[in-house]
């Protein structure tokens, strides 16, 4: 696996890079692709929280997390962060089986050991229909604050491409611009 780091507002020794490394490698037993790319951002927020993320790209397939631990403690930022895609991998294991490499999954677990429930299904409880208007990404913004959402898809006034805005955990918003497949 290739690994990149980032570290905004803080300054890392290369321990902690390996450490994350360490616990990160853990996961290549479930990817399918031994070029899968992982990203880990590492950061400070307000009031001294140590804010990791992690994300794995193995083809088509991305798993990420976002973890934050007081107190300047990012190797438990780390592995809170790699334990939320480990539990997220189990709990989807069938569904990413197809995806992912089945030999990877480890055998079931005793039952005295901690339980990982598997969601059967997901069941659709509402659907809704809108038109889709060409906007700007700000006037999009504007309006998913008058509806007080915290995403709003709109198509693209600049390229005609479907686009969502979300707001973001950590402040500001975020926007997913689509491409169209050939």
């Amino acid at each position: 696996m290739k690994y990149t780091y980032t570290c905004k507002k803080v300054s890392l020794n290369n321990s902690i890079k390996d450490y994350a490394e360490k616990k990160i490698s853990k996961l290549e037993k479930y990817l399918r692709d031994d070029n899968a790319t992982a990203h880990v951002l590492f950061s400070v927020e307000k009031d001294h929280l140590c804010a990791v993320e992690v994300t794995i790209r193995d083809g088509g397939t991305l798993l990420r997390a976002q973890t934050e631990a007081p107190d300047g403690d990012m190797r438990g930022a780390v592995d809170a962060a790699v334990g939320y895609i480990e539990r997220q991998i189990l709990k989807n294991k069938t569904r990413l089986s197809k995806r992912l490499r089945s030999e990877g999954f480890p055998p079931p677990a005793p039952a005295d050991d901690f339980e990982v429930a598997e969601e059967k299904e997901f069941p659709i409880v509402r659907t809704k229909r809108f038109a889709v208007k060409p906007m700007s990404a700000e006037e999009a913004i504007l309006q998913m604050n008058l509806l007080d959402h915290s995403f709003f898809v709109f198509r693209s006034s600049d390229d005609d491409s479907l686009s969502i805005v979300y707001k973001r955990k950590s402040g500001g918003y975020g926007l997913i611009v689509t491409d169209e497949e050939e």
